[in-house]
């Protein structure tokens, strides 16, 4: 089905940084060839977003922008040449796409697929445009995405088909965060059973690394926050206890070691700060010791110690938790359905679009 109405809708625009985000009216764009527009039902609120909008861990993007990249809609129309979606299907964006025809695709060792990746990283689709636009200005898609708008436009190889009977205000979470942290314990660290583990930050995406480290069979699970309001639904994720690094006068890795006769085997760091970062990777034992870092930032510098790499550690790094997006991200709501993922208890607010500025807030304060 070919459509060639522009929709106009709303959106929570950035027109710069550092301000909060305004509800504009917008038009959206029919899609072109190999894209699909949505009709967006339910988005998270992740932590890049924030950070991108007030923070200074990320490259500089264009503005003005739409942001938002962790959703579920369904499919409003599709352009010329799609033919694996249709009017009417459940989707799930995805900021990180699956041609499933480039080598990388094709190898079981990585999920970095490139199609048209260079151009969603700036904000735009193949063509070197947007589809969204504001008061005659073209209005940049973050990630290639743009959630924090009713309808949006993305390519074909960035969208999941899911099963009609998945509720899209609990599945959106699927599109980062849970997908990000839980993949960071069971793909990339592959946690062994009867093994001990720290996770540093309890954000979405510490909460899913518990909750993977847990599935995995760990035997220890130590979470690492300086909220303690965090730790009890952190336990409810499979966290066996939890330390506060201000209640310690030793670095939080002397402490973990401590804890564990000289380190954890697994530590996953969920935050995005080079110096947690380090603590991290220096939390876990020597010899066999693994530090995964799922926390994003683009312009962070870690320092690691080469003496405790030659000692038998390894450190590596998680890009959506390793998922094959468009094949896993399915396999991913089936586990939710069939009550072996939890999502449900993730969420802590339900907002509309226009208090988007309150979800923020709620974010950055840690209420959430």
């Amino acid at each position: 089905m070919v459509t060639c109405l522009v929709i106009k809708c709303k959106a929570a625009l950035a027109w710069e940084p550092g301000k909060p985000l305004a509800i504009e009216d917008v038009e959206v764009d029919p899609p072109k060839v190999h894209e699909v527009r949505i009709k967006i039902v339910a988005t998270g609120v992740c932590h890049t977003d924030w950070e991108y909008l007030y923070g200074q861990g990320m490259k500089v993007r264009p503005f003005p922008l739409v942001l938002g990249h962790e959703a579920a809609g369904v499919v409003e129309s599709v352009g010329p040449e799609v033919t694996k979606f249709s009017p009417g299907d459940k989707v799930i964006p995805l900021f990180l796409p699956q041609c499933g025809e480039c080598e990388r695709c094709l190898s079981p060792k990585t999920n970095h697929c490139r199609k048209n990746w260079a151009n969603m990283q700036v904000g735009v689709l193949a063509d070197g445009t947007s589809r969204i636009s504001c008061k005659g200005q073209q209005v940049y898609q973050f990630l290639g995405i743009s959630s924090f708008c009713q309808y949006t436009v993305v390519p074909d190889t960035s969208l999941a088909k899911i099963r009609c009977d998945a509720p899209l205000d609990k599945v959106c979470l699927l599109g980062c965060g849970v997908s990000t942290g839980y993949g960071a314990a069971v793909n990339t660290g592959k946690v062994k059973k009867q093994s001990s583990c720290a996770v540093f930050g309890l954000g979405a995406v510490g909460l899913a690394a518990v909750m993977g480290c847990q599935v995995a069979g760990a035997k220890r699970i130590i979470g690492v926050d300086i909220n303690p309001d965090k730790f009890e639904k952190a336990a409810v994720f499979g966290a066996t206890e939890c330390v506060n690094p201000k209640d310690h006068k030793k670095p939080i890795q002397e402490v973990l070691a401590e804890m564990t006769d000289g380190g954890v085997d697994y530590a996953l760091e969920c935050v995005g700060d080079p110096a947690i970062m380090t603590a991290a990777f220096e939390s876990t034992k020597d010899a066999w010791g693994s530090c995964v870092i799922a926390g994003w930032t683009e312009t962070g510098m870690m320092n690691v110690v080469v003496e405790k790499i030659l000692m038998g550690r390894t450190l590596s790094g998680t890009y959506f938790g390793g998922w094959k997006s468009v094949e896993d991200v399915p396999k991913l709501v089936d586990d939710y359905m069939n009550k072996k993922l939890k999502l449900d208890e993730f969420i802590t607010h339900n907002l509309p679009l226009d208090q988007i500025n309150v979800a923020f807030g709620l974010l950055k304060s840690g209420n959430r």
